[in-house]
């Protein structure tokens, strides 16, 4: 497992310690010319859920492997939260957010793997 799997990893690690649902990572590394390797995408049932998903996101990989976002946005409105390590993006959204932006849709020719909910 190379570095960036162990982040993706530790990430959604990190939104199951708090209970975030409907976990995909969408594996971009065969498609040219994208912006990372790796979408993390996630939701929380309130702005309150995303804001603590995001904490623990950032707290859990700092803690594991050392690793900061080099930006976080979205965290005033928490509805739409964006974390930025540099080979994986974190996007922690409200449902109807989740809904209208659709990212996995936009992503279709990326491996998507759903993670199970923990309860």
């Amino acid at each position: 497992m190379n570095q960036t799997e162990i982040l993706v990893k530790k990430i959604t690690e990190g939104i199951q310690e708090k209970k975030g649902q409907k976990i995909i990572v969408a594996d971009l590394t065969e498609i040219e010319d994208t912006i990372c390797n790796y979408f993390v995408i996630c939701q929380g049932n309130s702005p309150t859920q995303v804001s603590v998903i995001a904490d623990s996101v950032r707290d859990y990989v700092r803690e594991e492997t050392g690793n900061k976002p080099s930006a976080i946005d979205g965290l005033r409105n928490a509805q739409w939260v964006a974390m930025d390590y540099s080979d994986v993006l974190v996007h922690i959204f409200l449902p109807e957010e989740r809904a209208f932006y659709n990212l996995e849709n936009l992503w279709a020719d990326a491996k998507l793997t759903q993670l199970p909910d923990i309860d």
